[in-house]
């Protein structure tokens, strides 16, 4: 004789299943800056995106299982396509991708044995920092409009708790770099942690003055320079506010090797290339 187990207990058994995977992996932030929207996030892979352009002014993020997040990306792709080709490309929008994978994730979650172990950001950058949307979605299909910042996976609540302390409207790339990797050293500790070097970073920009494809990877000097400008005005505020500790550097002496002005030089509105034979909208074309 089957045992009996009601809807409610399997609904929850899938939710604490899924929170516990996703609460093991390292997080993710989103944030809003002046010029456009920043992801960062812990990632040693240079194959294994977390960040992808999606469609002309929109990007896909996530974080947990890579096959999971894999699949649900390329078919978020084949879907703006599909949508832009029969329709038009401004039909197009973040909030029309959240939605569809909000139903997706939805009855994933209902009908099979195991939830997807996800979460994911779909973020799309207006004309104006007014104009800007990001949308979160987890495993369950639960979907939510964020503004500012968001973060993703690992102990979010720590990390978002250091962005909602520092984050303020209109602060420049070198800031959001800045307290990108504060929230995420240590899991949103940010103290006694070891410093984040741009090997162990993934980094991505929606910028809003380019035209058509706003999606750019930080990587390679560009990500080091960003690094090190942030560096420097993380110096310099702890020399100003600490002066007479032995351990803080004058504040304007670089910290990450090389002059102030080649760090700015290098963290500019066009830093970071998409990677050479990386698809043109992240992923698979079914369409024009």
């Amino acid at each position: 004789m089957p045992f009996y187990v009601s809807p409610e207990q399997v609904m929850k058994d899938k939710a604490d299943y899924a929170r516990k995977r996703i609460s093991q992996i390292r997080s993710g932030v989103v944030i809003a800056y002046d010029a456009g929207i920043l992801f960062v996030a812990p990632n040693p892979s240079r194959a294994l995106r977390k960040f992808s352009e999606m469609y002309d002014r929109i990007a896909f993020a996530a974080v947990g299982r890579y096959n999971e997040f894999e699949t649900l990306r390329k078919a978020g792709v084949r879907y703006a396509d599909m949508t832009g080709f029969q329709y038009d490309r401004r039909d197009v929008t973040a909030r029309g991708l959240a939605d569809w994978y909000a139903q997706l994730l939805g009855s994933l979650f209902t009908d099979s044995s195991k939830p997807y172990e996800v979460e994911i950001v779909v973020a799309e950058v207006g004309k104006t920092a007014e104009a800007d949307q990001i949308y979160r979605i987890i495993f369950d299909g639960s979907v939510a409009e964020e503004h500012g910042f968001v973060v993703m996976g690992g102990q979010a609540d720590k990390v978002a708790a250091v962005l909602k302390e520092r984050y303020a409207p209109g602060m420049s790339l070198t800031e959001a770099m800045r307290l990108a990797i504060a929230a995420l050293a240590g899991q949103g500790d940010g103290n006694s942690a070891e410093p984040i070097t741009s090997s162990q970073l993934e980094a991505a920009l929606l910028e809003r003055s380019r035209t058509h494809r706003a999606f750019r990877r930080l990587t390679g000097a560009r990500l080091d320079a960003l690094l090190a400008e942030s560096d420097i005005g993380k110096a310099g505020g702890a020399g100003n506010g600490r002066a007479g500790t032995g351990g803080a550097e004058p504040s304007g002496e670089p910290t990450g090797g090389g002059s102030p002005n080649a760090a700015s030089n290098g963290a500019s509105g066009d830093a970071g290339d998409v990677e050479p034979g990386e698809p043109e909208n992240g992923g698979d074309q079914a369409g024009g």
